[in-house]
């Protein structure tokens, strides 16, 4: 059986398997869902303090170490080459960050971007990891992947880092699906609370991906209303408001987002995977618990099981209160391993 199994990585490997995958044991040949992460992701510091730190990936990486998902397949995020990253941002975007990482201490390069010496290489990976989940997936290596990388992207536009994000991970991922695999629509779910501006904004006049949004509003960055719904009306907002919890989100979903996503044919799911709107999050004000990540989660699931063979995957944005953090992702993994 060992032989066996060597043979067939090494088929895969001559077919063309990335780089990034070619470490998977047998196992992630035909394990349901893949976790990629790498350790580069601790090293990112925004200052001492800083809500956006390295415990919240911590936290995750022990929840995960449990027996339960032990069947994981995992993979190590690479670094996101030049030319995947100029098909989402400027190139005067990627020099910036290029040049702008400190020696040492702290370099701010926007009102909430900071950077230390290892960001730029935590950023590159968590692009990259995106794109590796992408391949794994589009080649049925795994049904579906949780990318568990820090930092976060949907906020990241096309020219400027913000709110966190320094590249936009979800648009990496779907440009690469269609560049890689012609994945020709890409359709991105958003359930973080705080509105996926940048997501927003790459693909705004783009009318092969759908941009599908929950959040709170008013809040951070103060887009995502009803009315922006991009220029071929493939962006899909449902704002909700404070103190809102899991019986509005359900019918934000029924109502708007599900059926749009249902309708968009698409070929592959990408999420936003944000679980700031947990209600014990200290920069939101919904009131979601763990069942409701798990719950939407699994609605996605059925619709990407009908119309792309479940092709899902999510990638880590917000969740700010570690413990609860990884309580939300264990539920949202533990959805996508019933695949």
């Amino acid at each position: 059986m060992r032989g066996q199994n060597a043979a067939v990585t090494r088929r895969k490997a001559i077919a063309g398997a990335s780089a990034s995958l070619a470490c998977f044991s047998a196992r992630a040949a035909t394990a349901s869902t893949l976790l990629v992460t790498h350790p580069a992701a601790l090293a990112h510091e925004m200052g001492t303090g800083h809500v956006e730190r390295p415990e919240r990936l911590r936290a995750i990486l022990r929840t995960l170490d449990d027996a339960r998902f032990a069947v994981l397949s995992r993979a190590e995020a690479p670094l996101a080459p030049q030319a995947a990253l100029l098909r989402a941002h400027s190139s005067q975007h990627l020099a910036r960050l290029a040049k702008s990482a400190p020696a040492d201490g702290y370099a701010r390069i926007g009102p909430d971007v900071v950077m230390n010496g290892a960001t730029h290489e935590a950023a590159l990976r968590a692009a990259g990891g995106a794109m590796a989940a992408v391949d794994a997936v589009m080649r049925g290596d795994a049904k579906n992947a949780f990318v568990a990388m820090r930092p976060p992207g949907h906020h990241a536009t096309r020219d400027a880092p913000m709110g966190f994000c320094f590249f936009n991970n979800a648009a990496v991922a779907a440009l690469h699906a269609r560049a890689a695999h012609q994945a020709s629509r890409v359709a991105i779910v958003d359930f973080d609370v705080h509105h996926g501006n940048g997501v927003q904004d790459i693909f705004w006049s783009d009318s092969n991906a759908l941009y599908a949004s929950t959040h709170q509003m008013p809040l951070y960055p103060g887009t995502g209303s009803v009315s922006e719904t991009g220029a071929h009306d493939t962006i899909v907002n449902a704002p909700l408001v404070k103190g809102d919890g899991g019986v509005q989100f359900r019918e934000a979903l029924a109502s708007r987002i599900l059926p749009r996503l249902d309708a968009f044919l698409p070929d592959l799911i990408i999420l936003c995977a944000g679980f700031d709107a947990h209600l014990h999050d200290p920069l939101g004000g919904l009131r979601f618990v763990a069942e409701d990540f798990r719950d939407v989660t699994l609605r996605v699931m059925e619709i990407a099981a009908r119309r792309c063979k479940g092709r899902i995957v999510s990638l880590l944005e917000g969740g700010y209160q570690p413990e609860d953090l990884a309580r939300s992702v264990a539920a949202h993994v533990g959805a996508l391993m019933e695949a």
